[in-house]
């Protein structure tokens, strides 16, 4: 009787990794079950025509990853725990207030059966190339969020890299990538398209101000899409508005709105608030005030910040149902403009 185990010899992975990959699928896709015994190394060599060492150190590897355990004078079988356990490798550019709300929602989700690994990139290329190579057959799925520069060869090497990953394995978070094709998950946003129906949500609020001022850090790495959106917003709607890399004290100006697109927290959103305030400014009604990026901690600040943000709670309850219904989709996620007393 012949497995379901399956391999291709002209293809130049080699055969050990091959066998590997195969039995995974079958165990995920419910062909093999807890307690299973899969053929033994002799009946396997003999039916894919291949070495008995080569089925040996496929197996090695799979009880490495507790995925397969033997019993003396019976051979191989599928582990309980492996069945009920979910090995997860989760690569995060960094781990900022959104990012933390992204994960906790994703773990609380899946729940206790599953183990999660953590790694950082920093938006290194070749921190991440490390990484993956390290982590390569050794988990049950890969989590990444793939934030890089936008050069061309850079990108280049994601989708190379990524293109390692078996589709069926692979979920982006936060940021879909284009050049890479297959059937893998993406949880996503659109900064262009979100940054501009975020504003319209507040349109009529941003027309009673004089001007809209969008802060931007040089070499951010979205600014320009979100620039586009912007540009587009104001428009369409007879808005002014100008991009200040650097806003000083005399850029601070009654009536106006600052958008800062550089996150919660940071230096561009202190030193306007410390401005507004040494001016005698209500902020919220004398001048406005949107961050970028959804935090817990905005509700405290300047008695509530307005945020333009994805939904990262929602971004990671959707990847973890994903994984737990095995059905892998493309979804944008929600965006939204949040509104609160600084705007």
């Amino acid at each position: 009787m012949h497995s379901k185990i399956e391999i291709e010899i002209e293809s130049k992975e080699p055969l050990y990794k091959q066998l590997v990959k195969s039995i995974e699928y079958l165990v995920d896709s419910g062909e093999y079950r807890s307690g299973d015994y899969v053929p033994s190394l002799n009946d396997l060599s003999s039916e894919l025509n291949i070495s008995k060492e080569t089925v040996k150190k496929a197996y090695s590897l799979l009880r490495k990853k507790n995925l397969l355990e033997s019993a003396q004078g019976k051979g191989y079988y599928i582990s309980e725990s492996k069945i009920n356990k979910l090995n997860i490798l989760l690569i995060f550019d960094r781990l900022g207030t959104y990012k933390q709300a992204m994960f906790d929602s994703f773990s609380e989700k899946l729940g206790n059966n599953v183990e999660i690994s953590i790694r950082l990139h920093n938006q290194d290329i070749s921190t991440f190339e490390r990484f993956l190579d390290d982590g390569l057959d050794n988990y049950d799925y890969y989590v990444i969020t793939p934030h890089f520069p936008l050069i061309e060869e850079v990108q280049k090497r994601v989708v190379h890299s990524l293109g390692k990953i078996p589709n069926r394995k692979l979920l982006l978070l936060d940021h879909h990538i284009e050049g890479l094709s297959g059937n893998f998950g993406s949880v996503y946003q659109n900064y262009e398209h979100d940054v501009y129906h975020g504003l319209q949500q507040g349109v009529e609020t941003l027309k009673k101000y004089k001007k809209l001022n969008v802060i931007s850090l040089k070499g951010s790495l979205y600014a320009p899409f979100l620039q586009k959106g912007i540009a587009k917003f104001c428009s369409d709607n007879s808005i002014d508005y100008e991009i200040l890399y650097q806003a000083t004290p005399e850029d601070i100006k009654k009536n106006q709105v600052y958008l800062i697109l550089n996150g919660q927290l940071d230096k561009e959103l202190i030193e306007l608030a410390k401005t507004a305030i040494s001016k005698d400014y209500n902020i919220g009604s004398d001048i406005g005030i949107i961050s970028y990026n959804e935090s817990p901690i905005n509700e405290m600040i300047l008695n509530g910040l307005t945020v333009l943000s994805t939904d990262f709670y929602q971004m990671g309850e959707v990847a973890a149902n994903m994984i737990l219904n095995k059905s892998f989709k493309k979804i944008k996620c929600d965006f939204r403009l949040v509104r609160r007393s600084s705007f």
